[in-house]
């Protein structure tokens, strides 16, 4: 099996105070990266005058925007240093990339360190107020506009706004200088998977503005906010508009849209609950991801248009249902629903938190249908609110995480849930979006049932999981466990939804697409491996759901920095298994396979083995004629698998601790199969096997799990009827030791 190429896919588709860092390098001009081998298609395509022009919020879009992306000035900073009013710093960075990217062009982390650029504002606007837009900046970040201070905020993954109208001057080119604190995870806040010294399952660090700045007008008494609140029980949506209204004649239109053309329309005052009703209401589905448009004006009483946005919204219902079985179940607009999902870290090569562009997001999304699943679960990370808006668009649900800090003390602890509440707010009127993950393996976690009650409070609409893996409480909708390589489900769920929320890891690092060394949870070689392992287990995963499993996660939807356990590479140019065979065993629609040995995973076989050396030409001196080697030859019997205690994933039957050791069985056959031979086997370190005589496999290094290899050779070719030998030698170097083996033919589908 081949890997699945990018381009075929494109074609197919249309996360106490510390001391600043060592002493900071002063960074080099803004430009491309030296390293253009680290870049992703779209960064290589990248306007880096324009980075990222898309308009950044879609639930609530004006016409009127201006992006500050692009070149910006950049400086590291000493603390306390005042800020650098009226000079050039010393080089540049491109905005909206965080400086440890490669896309930024500065490629180095700094713990303090400025921003600066000019702007000017159309001679339209002059009559509005300006506000200031950032979608996300990490962590810490103070403002001045023609120097006067004008904000300080703290939150690596939430939206902030200034209005920067009063510090206007009557000057073309206005100064905008930022200063950026980020302790990484020398601080308590939330940061995900950043560290300073990454590796393993913990990624570089990200710092400052990396998501876009713009500048846009509001009318003085214009449209502040929106809360839309769809309810498909009733077929209604309610819409309230938040805006200054000194006058209180204002009034507001709310229209609802299909397809441009409007299907109803309400109309009433600002900050009033305008409810309307939707004739023939239509439900927001995976299957069919219908957005109703809507428009909302505000008016003055003479019936001038003050401003008009625009946004979208669903008609989509979540939630837990106990059944007469007593079972928690998943329920999607009222109907049961296993959710099959994809763990998705949300970095980049080139921009790490940052996304190349609009297509690279909605690239990742789209791939994650491609491949059959419903279900993203985001990893302790925020995405800008576009990638939401491509799940919304492309009809794939979301298990959004909180992203983890370390908060230990009061004031640690009083940010987390300030940030909280902000990313809450923030994303909550996206209707791909069904469930929040509060904690992640008892990351930064404390006084859960308050939280998850907070939780819950703040947004009723959607699942709570207290904890993803490890820390449980019994509060909230969802029990969650994780468990790699293999399936498994939680124990004595209660009325909670049983959760799998993590598993898998399959790691096969691509040649030329992955780093030396790149590790995963379980090693395959190839792509044909790494499908047949994902196929297995998909095939364990369907009697735990039928016992009632709500939702199973697989790690995970791409590679990361060293983690190789993706389905795509971290370059997004290798898609290893072709999404139509993903989605194939998503859907249950197993390859066919005959057992004719099976392995001693379940239950025991026996062989017969020896631990020195039975001589030359030994898989060939025991013919299918003679009885199987017995003690006079130098044989014992034992039951596989053979090994060592606490090598991962072994099931030792029997004591094997010596470097090598030779193994021989029969099966019967009493006729001929059709198909192909597969092997499944679990080996600690080399292994080579024979059957009657012929060497089909040898294979070094080791597995962590039994893995199916393929061996392209025919049942008819390789085996007779009656008795039929295998025979194994496996040889081990250092740390754990294990072989057990089953021999299958693989049929057509």
């Amino acid at each position: 099996m081949r890997p699945f190429l990018l381009a075929s896919l494109l074609l197919a588709a249309c996360a106490a105070s510390p001391g600043d860092a060592s002493s900071p390098e002063r960074s080099g001009p803004v430009g491309a990266p030296r390293d253009r081998a680290s870049l992703t298609r779209w960064g290589r395509d990248l306007d880096r005058e324009a980075p990222l022009p898309a308009y950044p919020r879609p639930t609530l879009v004006r016409q009127r925007w201006h992006s500050l992306n692009g070149p910006w000035q950049f400086e590291v900073a000493r603390e306390g240093q005042p800020p650098p009013f009226g000079r050039d710093l010393e080089s540049t960075i491109l905005v909206p990339f965080a400086p440890e990217a490669p896309l930024s062009g500065v490629g180095k982390h700094h713990p303090r360190f400025w921003y600066r650029r000019t702007f000017r504002v159309p001679t339209g606007w002059r009559r509005d107020r300006i506000l200031l837009q950032f979608g996300a900046v990490d962590w810490e970040a103070e403002v001045w506009v023609n120097g006067r201070r004008l904000a300080l905020h703290r939150g690596g993954y939430d939206p902030f706004s200034v209005d920067i109208t009063a510090a206007l001057l009557p000057v073309p080119d206005q100064e905008l200088i930022v200063r950026v604190f980020d302790p990484t995870d020398r601080g308590e806040q939330m940061r995900g998977k950043q560290v300073l010294d990454p590796g393993g399952i913990w990624y570089s660090p990200v710092s400052g503005i990396w998501q876009t700045v713009w500048i846009e007008p509001v009318p003085r008494r214009g449209i502040d906010a929106l809360y839309i609140e769809p309810d498909l029980d009733r077929g209604e949506v309610g819409v309230r508009v938040e805006g200054i209204d000194p006058l209180g004649g204002d009034r507001v239109e709310v229209e609802v849209r299909e397809r441009g053309g409007l299907i109803t329309a309400r109309r009433g005052g600002v900050g009033e609950l305008l409810v309307a009703p939707i004739p023939s209401p239509r439900a927001w589905s995976p299957e069919d991801p219908f957005l109703y448009d809507l428009r909302v004006t505000r008016t003055g009483a003479d019936g001038r248009v003050l401003e008009r946005v625009e946004s979208y919204f669903a008609l989509r219902k979540v939630e837990r249902s106990v059944g007469e079985d007593g079972k928690a179940r998943i329920l999607l607009n009222g109907k049961p629903r296993f959710l099959r999902g994809v763990l998705d870290q949300g970095w980049w090569p080139d921009g790490l938190y940052t996304a190349p562009s609009d297509e690279a997001l909605r690239f990742d999304v789209a791939t994650a249908k491609a491949m059959g699943f419903d279900l993203i679960r985001k990893h302790v990370k925020v995405e800008p609110e576009r990638w939401y808006a491509w799940c919304d668009r492309l009809g794939v649900l979301v298990w959004q995480d909180i992203p983890n800090g370390a908060a230990r003390s009061g004031e640690g602890r009083r940010q987390f849930e300030e940030e909280l509440d902000a990313i809450v707010a923030a994303r909550r009127f996206h209707p791909s979006i069904i469930g929040w993950v509060l904690f992640n393996e008892g990351w930064g976690q404390y006084d859960t049932p308050r939280l998850c009650e907070h939780l819950a409070g703040l947004d009723p609409t959607r699942l709570v999981t207290c904890a993803s893996g490890w820390t449980d409480a019994p509060v909230g909708d969802v029990i969650d466990v994780h468990h790699y390589p293999g399936p498994v489900a939680p124990r004595d769920p209660g009325e909670r939804i049983p959760v799998l929320g993590e598993f898998g890891g399959i790691s096969w690092p691509v040649p030329g697409h992955s780093p030396v060394g790149a590790w995963g949870y379980q090693g395959v070689r190839d792509a044909q491996e790494l499908s047949f392992a994902y196929e297995d287990l998909q095939r364990e995963l369907v009697p735990l759901k039928e016992a009632g499993l709500g939702a199973a996660i697989y790690t995970q939807l791409s590679d990361v920095e060293s983690e190789a356990n993706g389905l795509v590479t971290y370059d997004r140019e290798v898609i290893k298994v072709a999404p139509a065979e993903i989605a194939r065993m998503n859907r249950e629609q197993f390859t066919p396979l005959h057992v004719l040995l099976p392995t001693s995973k379940e239950a025991p076989h026996a062989w017969r083995y020896r631990f020195d050396s039975p001589g030359e030409g030994w898989s060939g001196d025991y013919g299918r004629s003679l009885d199987l080697p017995g003690p006079e030859l130098g044989w014992q019997e034992g039951q596989a698998g053979f090994g060592s205690d606490g090598t991962p994933g072994a099931i030792v039957r029997t004591t094997w601790t010596s470097p090598d050791i030779w193994l021989v069985t029969d099966f019967q056959l009493g006729a001929l199969p059709e198909g192909e031979i597969v092997l499944n086997l679990h080996h600690d370190e080399e292994a080579t096997v024979w059957v009657n005589g012929r060497e089909v496999l040898s294979r070094g290094g080791f597995t962590t799990d039994y893995v199916r290899i393929r061996t392209g050779l025919s049942a008819r070719d390789l085996l007779v009827k009656g008795t039929n030998r295998v025979a194994v030698h496996c040889h081990q170097t250092s740390g754990g030791q294990y072989i057990d083996l089953g021999i299958e033919v693989m049929g057509t589908r």
